[in-house]
C-alpha cells in the first residue's frame, strides 16, 4: 500500500500536523524523515524494517555507513537521519531528569516489578518535555476499570502539574499482550484526560521477557 492509499487521518504528516509529534509512533516519525519508500514498501513499512534492524538502543549510535547500506536510503537521507539522531543526543546531554523517549525505557524503569506475582499499576507523570516528574503506584491486583477510578489517576497529575502521563503495569503470566480490560480501562482514562487537558501518551504492559506498547499496537 502506498502512502497516498492510506486514509489521510492515518498518514504520518497529516497526523503530526493535527495531533503533534508526540502522538506518532517511532516508525511514523522515521517515515517522515524518509519521505518516501521504495517499490513494494511505503515509507512507514521501510521505517519499520529499519527499526527492526536497528532498534532504539542501536539507532542512537548508528553510523552513516549502516544507513547507506540499507536498501532505499541514499546518502542524503542517511545524513538527515544521522543529523537528527546527533541533535537529539546533544539536546538531551547533561539532563538530570529522566526523559522518556521509548517504551523500552519504561520497561527498564519497571524492572522492580516485572516478575512480580501480582499486577502493579504505575503512572509515570511527565512534563511537556517528556521528563519524569514522578512515578506513582496506583494499584496492586488485577487491573480493572471498575476498580480504578479516574480520580485516582488524575488527582496526582493535577498535584504534580503534569502535562501528560504513561500508564504501565505488569502481567504476572509473562505474556505482555493487552487484554480487553486493559484496552477498556485505557480508553476510559484517555477520555477523562481529554476533559482535563492531560494526555495519556501510552500504556505499556511489561513482563520479565518483554513489553507491549499499546500505542505502537494502535490499541488506544
Amino acid at each position: 500500500m502506498k502512502i497516498k492509499d492510506i486514509p489521510k487521518v492515518d498518514r504520518p504528516r497529516e497526523k503530526i500536523m493535527k495531533y503533534g509529534a508526540e502522538k506518532l509512533s517511532n516508525s511514523e516519525l522515521l517515515a517522515i524523515l524518509l519521505g518516501k519508500g521504495i517499490k513494494g514498501k511505503n515509507a512507514v513499512e521501510m521505517a519499520r524494517s529499519l527499526l527492526k534492524k536497528f532498534p532504539e538502543e542501536k539507532l542512537v549510535n548508528i553510523q552513516l555507513n549502516d544507513l547507506k547500506n540499507f536498501t532505499g536510503i541514499g546518502s542524503t537521507k542517511a545524513c538527515q537521519i544521522i543529523a537528527c539522531v546527533e541533535l537529539g543526543k546533544r539536546l538531551l546531554k547533561g539532563k538530570k531528569s529522566i526523559i522518556i523517549m521509548s517504551a523500552k525505557q519504561i520497561w527498564d524503569e519497571m524492572k522492580d516489578i516485572r516478575n512480580s506475582k501480582k499486577e502493579h499499576c504505575f503512572i509515570f507523570y511527565l512534563d511537556v518535555r517528556n521528563q519524569i516528574i514522578k512515578r506513582e503506584l496506583i494499584s496492586i491486583g488485577t487491573l480493572n476499570a471498575s476498580l480504578i477510578h479516574p480520580r485516582e489517576i488524575f488527582e496526582p497529575a493535577i498535584r504534580f502539574t503534569a502535562a501528560q502521563m504513561i500508564i504501565s503495569h505488569n502481567h504476572p503470566s509473562g505474556d505482555p499482550s493487552a487484554s480487553e480490560e486493559d484496552i477498556k480501562l485505557t480508553r476510559q482514562l484517555i477520555e477523562a484526560g481529554k476533559i482535563l487537558g492531560i494526555d495519556i501518551i501510552d500504556h505499556i504492559i511489561v513482563s520479565e521477557k518483554g513489553f507491549v506498547s499499546m500505542k505502537e499496537k494502535a490499541l488506544m
